[in-house]
């Protein structure tokens, strides 16, 4: 009865988070003790999952409060104070800056050390995986058309198209997803046809979207003919069930975004102990040759980026640039400009 009335008060802990947050998912695993390592993430659950369920079989001792909230909420709610052990995030830049401000303490092992250094920074970001920014298409909405293999030629077809595309262009509203604002103010640094692109999207009258997930499920079902920049780890786990065909992958060979999702450590932190062995579990699984049953990438699979324009976006300052009020403010003016046009 002692456990039980533990994992009872815990689950009326956790609906009261969840009323304080804008949370999307949220489970509470279980575990033997009264230890509780809590995260907060910005991976959905089904995806990280199976890394709550091997983290639990060497430590069944510790529930697992995992709670999913967009990369603006988590970035939010951790300056404003919320508890959690580790923050997990695919926004490069607002984890970046977490850490930079003093939001991180220092964790160090023996797992973080073997991470390549474009992978760690100052033993307080830690980077797991490496995940290609793509364009998701429906098979059907493009068919009779030659598929694009750069942004030029995506610009061709979406200027030469519009009947075909007017409405069914979804892209990220950069306003409201941290990941979106992170792979568009990168895309802007890197190539020269980002701001055409956003033009001829924004004549189309373009669906925004917060999550990768969304979009992926609205092409699939043939609401958009094409999602632009979404992960390419989640659409390749959903094409993984669609037996229909109804989804291709399309990788931009002028320019992708490599995304780093990273996990930090949290300075107000309770569970310290146990939340760097879930870092050094992740740090491990980052570094494996192979892809093996995981859902999300490792860091091999894009290696450290030696080809112009392939790499993962790198940790450091830079990430910061357009985190500046008036960098932000002016670079989201020109997108609102560009994007939305009717």
């Amino acid at each position: 009865m002692r456990v039980l009335g533990i994992t009872l008060g815990l689950i009326f802990w956790a609906i009261g988070a969840a009323q304080a947050l804008e949370v999307e998912q949220h489970r509470l695993y279980p575990g033997t003790s009264e230890r509780v390592l809590r995260i907060i993430s910005t991976t959905d659950l089904d995806v990280f999952e199976p890394y709550i369920l091997t983290y639990q079989a060497g430590r069944p001792d510790v529930a697992i409060d995992y709670t999913v909230v967009s990369s603006s909420v988590l970035h939010s709610a951790i300056r404003d104070g919320a508890q959690f052990d580790l923050a997990m995030s695919s926004a490069m830049d607002l984890q970046f800056q977490l850490a930079n401000d003093g939001f991180a303490q220092f964790y160090r092992s023996t797992a973080t050390e073997a991470l390549p250094e474009w992978a760690r920074w100052r033993d307080l970001i830690f980077a797991f995986t490496a995940e290609p920014a793509v364009l998701v298409i429906n098979t059907a909405r493009f068919r009779g058309i030659d598929l694009p293999v750069n942004r030029q030629e995506l610009i061709a077809i979406l200027r030469d198209n519009p009947d075909r595309f007017a409405g069914a262009v979804g892209t990220y509203d950069v306003r409201e997803s941290g990941l979106g604002f992170l792979f568009a103010t990168q895309e802007d640094r890197s190539t020269d046809a980002f701001w055409r692109l956003n033009e001829v999207m924004g004549r189309l009258g373009p669906q925004l979207y917060c999550c990768s997930s969304q979009m992926i499920e609205d092409v699939e079902k043939g609401r958009l003919a094409l999602a632009y920049n979404v992960l390419g780890s989640y659409v390749a786990g959903r094409m993984a069930e669609d037996e229909q065909g109804r989804m291709q992958i399309l990788r931009m060979q002028d320019f992708t975004n490599v995304m780093l999702r990273t996990v930090v450590l949290l300075a107000n932190a309770r569970e310290t102990e146990a939340a760097g062995a879930m870092i050094d579990m992740l740090a491990r699984l980052g570094l494996r040759d192979a892809p093996e049953e995981w859902p999300l990438p490792s860091l091999s699979q894009s290696g450290s980026g030696e080809a112009v324009g392939f790499g993962p976006i790198r940790l450091g300052p830079g990430l910061m640039v357009y985190l500046d009020p008036l960098n932000r403010r002016t670079f989201l003016t020109e997108w609102e400009n560009a994007m939305e046009q009717r």
